[in-house]
């Protein structure tokens, strides 16, 4: 994986974690080890990721809620407090221990603490394994919107392993399977065929399947990032959906959807807002909407006006001057970034997707 700061290795595979401790060694000398992960997850996989790191009692346990609702400032502070006092150094080692929120905060305190000490990311949820732990984006969110604090900070090194997924509650593998429909749309048509293929095996958690599965999605968010790590333009891509995603998380509070089940919400919508101007094939939306819907049901849209979600969507970061930018497909594995997008569009996507995704999920076919 290439970056700014150099190029960093990611390892992935069935029993990648056994690995872990020598590819660490391989990184250099490190005057303490310090995990940063949260109370639920640790009690999941504390003791594999001890082994496989060989990780002593000595090493320093940091622990936050990794709730969405807790990815704002005072976790950061929290954590790097609680590295001031646990003698951390410039020499030690971070390892953030978890999924998304963990690997954003974790990320964004290793970036900012003492001006930066090295990283380690080992994911634990299926969105982190297979999107937010590439890339090197760290942050949080203020009330005014999702991710708008943050630093580009590549880590050292990603050790992903679909065993760690074993203890995933259903709800959190679903929502990470949204990021892999996601990487599929914009990226890889012939996935996206397989996801549609494979789907009921997928969500039985196979092995085999995620075992290829997995670092299939890890090569086209690396190959994308290496291409634009801060997203000046291709990178974009990868917020397939994100736009609606982030202010349906924002109104709600972070409180209703896991990230990945908003992202759900977000390519229905973006499907259809394609289709509304006359970019994405009805077919190709026919496909996204069926796939999406065999997720499982997702949390309701929320109940608020037009102008809120409206007003939500332009603290989005891809936002130039007060004009909307929507990633959107032509096709199926392809997307890119539209600004010219008019806003009753938007409002009538808005205001008709919950009633759309309710019609196709009835009646299958309904927008050929």
């Amino acid at each position: 994986m290439q970056s700014s700061a150099g190029p960093y290795v990611v390892v992935a595979g069935a029993g990648a974690i056994g690995r872990g401790a020598q590819e660490i060694a391989a990184l250099g000398q490190f005057s303490s080890v310090h995990v940063v992960s949260s109370p639920k997850v640790w009690r999941a996989v504390g003791k594999i990721v001890q082994r496989g790191l060989r990780l002593s009692n000595r090493n320093g346990v940091h622990l936050f809620s990794d709730a969405e609702s807790a990815k704002h400032l005072g976790s950061v502070e929290q954590i790097a407090r609680s590295l001031s006092r646990a003698g951390a150094d410039r020499k030690s080692l971070v390892l953030a221990v978890g999924g998304g929120v963990v690997g954003d905060v974790a990320g964004f305190v290793a970036a900012s603490y003492l001006r930066g000490v090295a990283l380690v990311q080992i994911p634990t949820t299926l969105v982190a394994q297979v999107d937010s732990s590439i890339g090197g984006k760290t942050g949080v969110n203020l009330p005014e919107g999702k991710n708008l604090v943050g630093a580009f900070y590549p880590p050292r090194l990603v050790v992903t392993d679909p065993d760690l997924l074993r203890s995933l509650p259903l709800r959190e593998f679903r929502g990470g399977l949204a990021e892999v429909i996601k990487h599929a749309v914009i990226a890889n048509a012939l996935m996206f065929a397989r996801l549609e293929k494979d789907m009921d095996k997928i969500l039985r958690r196979d092995r085999d399947l995620l075992g290829s599965l997995i670092p299939g999605n890890v090569q086209i968010k690396a190959r994308v990032v290496s291409r634009d790590e801060r997203e000046s333009g291709l990178r974009e891509i990868l917020n397939f959906g994100h736009t609606f995603a982030h202010a349906l998380e924002s109104v709600t509070h972070y409180r209703r959807y896991q990230h990945g089940e908003a992202v759900a919400w977000g390519m229905v919508a973006a499907a259809f807002l394609g289709h509304e101007i006359g970019l994405t094939p009805a077919e190709d939306v026919s496909r996204i909407v069926s796939l999406v819907c065999r997720l499982g049901p997702l949390p309701p849209w929320p109940a608020v006006s037009l102008s809120t979600l409206v007003k939500a969507m332009h603290s989005d970061k891809k936002t130039r001057s007060g004009v909307l930018r929507f990633v959107l497909s032509p096709r199926l594995g392809q997307a890119r970034t539209y600004d010219k997008v008019p806003v009753n569009a938007v409002e009538r996507i808005l205001h008709f997707t919950p009633r759309l995704i309710a019609a196709a999920t009835e009646r299958p076919g309904v927008l050929k």
